[in-house]
């Protein structure tokens, strides 16, 4: 199996749990690779990166809510 039918056959399998967490990951962050963008939108479904996206951006409201919670507490107010 040469390099090229290597490569047709990741195309043709879906994303794993973690390539969709690390590339939703690195697009929130603002540092997704070309080469990651272009796979995700060759083997990636739409609602689940949606999914996935609107979950990190609750988890990271949340974490700053907490953050800013117990530097106000530490604060006195």
């Amino acid at each position: 199996m040469n390099d090229q039918d290597r490569e047709q056959e990741d195309k043709k399998q879906p994303l794993k749990p973690m390539q969709v967490i690390s590339s939703v990951f690195a697009a929130g962050l603002g540092v997704q690779s070309s080469k990651n963008r272009e796979r995700d939108f060759q083997q990636g479904r739409a609602g689940v990166f949606i999914a996935a996206g609107i979950i990190f951006t609750l988890l990271f409201i949340g974490i700053m809510v907490a953050i800013v919670q117990v530097v106000l507490k530490s604060a006195g107010n």
